[in-house]
């Protein structure tokens, strides 16, 4: 027998008067029961929040694990499709799914639909972990009565979105890690290493006040850069902390991340045509998924826009959006539109031509996809000679500027 649970509710009676309270029971659908009995109309039971907890806080800044949901997808799929009912489905998915972000959201749909709410709108009540696509996409599977084909569309979605995102950060991982290295070992001689030389100098100053105590430029420029890192550390940690608060508030704002989206487009070194691959695989993958999934056009092309990552692609929906309300075509605004390259206007075209739009946009994730391998493969391979000999630079004027002053006190001695 399942435990207790304490739900919140909130009911009418026969005169209109709503009242609320709590009771315990098993699940939603106990307690509705219970009310109806009482003669009741129930307008809304949940669950009862636990107090706030430092890991639940945490939790809020935590990402879902794409990767687990793309399992999860994948195992809802197959226990549908096997014809296990919904209920025994979603418990059993409860049981076995690792994150704990998804085992709540799941044991929050199960109680609604054990209460008779439909899958879609129990998801709903959870849209950190299923987004707005993966519930249209699940409402059209619903509508159709084809959920388990539905199902098995989602799952392929979010397992090539999850493959891609991991392609992208395990190519940049090798990089990443030999920069944030490079970085520390500089601070550490900025701070440590550079004040140990300074010392020596003002020694020798003392002992040979007639040569001057003039010290050369790049040595003068190390010795204060280590004074201020040393000696305002206390001014540049927050100063740093509170930058990347503002720039990240600024971020999230729609001018914000309009310019950074657009920013991130004309990046030198190939990056923005990397970050633009990424932004069109995504597109044509998110997009031939909801048709392939029957979710209606229009609505289609919103989400497709929105989930696309990448605000000028949006603003390319938006005009797409515009055009088939108004009885257009798909490929006409998308020809027109800088950031997709004349290929996917011509092939979305042909797809509208002949009925396989799907098909196409397909097409156009899978080569995309691959040119995110190749290119980020060859970034890659850019930016590690580029970043050793920029880090090697940065070693050597230290190391130069420091010997600089022994050099010409030695030669003024002898």
């Amino acid at each position: 027998m399942a435990a207790a649970t304490t739900f919140t509710f909130r009911a009418m009676d026969v005169a209109g008067t709503t009242s609320a309270g709590e009771l315990e029971a098993e699940s939603k659908a106990s307690v509705t029961e219970q009310l109806r009995q009482r003669g009741l109309i129930v307008l809304d039971v949940s669950e009862k929040s636990d107090p706030i907890k430092i890991e639940d806080f945490f939790k809020r800044f935590q990402g879902i694990d794409t990767r687990e949901l793309a399992v999860f997808s994948r195992q809802f799929a197959t226990l549908i499709s096997s014809g296990m009912p919904m209920l025994r489905t979603l418990h059993t998915l409860e049981e076995q799914t690792q994150d704990e972000q998804i085992k709540a959201a799941v044991a929050g749909v199960r109680s609604d639909v054990e209460a008779g709410s439909t899958l879609e709108a129990a998801m709903e009540r959870h849209p950190k972990v299923f987004d707005r696509l993966f519930r249209a996409m699940v409402r059209s599977g619903e509508q159709s009565g084809r959920l388990e084909e539905s199902m098995d569309r989602i799952a392929y979605q979010v397992e090539k979105s999850d493959d891609l995102k991991r392609q992208v950060k395990s190519a940049l991982m090798y990089p990443a890690l030999v920069f944030g290295f490079a970085t520390v070992v500089l601070i550490a001689i900025v701070a440590f290493v550079i004040p140990i030389f300074a010392g020596i100098f003002e020694e020798l100053a003392e002992e040979h006040p007639e040569e001057g105590a003039t010290l050369p430029a790049p040595t003068q420029l190390c010795v204060s850069a280590s004074n201020i890192l040393t000696g305002y550390w206390f001014i540049l940690i927050p100063g740093l902390v509170l930058a990347f608060f503002v720039f990240f508030k600024w971020k999230k704002t729609d001018q914000g991340n309009e310019l950074w989206d657009r920013f991130k487009l004309r990046l030198p070194a190939k990056i923005g045509d990397v970050i633009q691959k990424v932004a069109l695989a995504r597109w044509s993958r998110t997009f031939a998924g909801s048709v392939s999934a029957g979710v209606p056009m229009l609505q289609a092309i919103r989400l497709t826009g929105e989930t696309a990552g990448n605000v000028v692609v949006e603003q390319a929906m938006d005009d797409v959006y515009e055009s088939v309300k108004s009885g257009g075509s798909i490929s006409g605004p998308i020809e027109r539109n800088a950031i997709f390259p004349p290929m996917v206007g011509h092939m979305v075209a042909v797809g509208e031509e002949t009925g396989q739009l799907e098909h196409m946009l397909s097409k156009i994730a899978d080569f995309y996809e691959a040119e995110v391998d190749a290119k980020v493969k060859a970034l890659t391979a850019l930016i590690e000679p580029i970043m050793i000999v920029f880090v090697g630079g940065i070693v050597g004027f230290i190391v130069i500027a420091m010997y600089l002053p022994m050099f010409s006190i030695y030669e003024n001695i002898r």
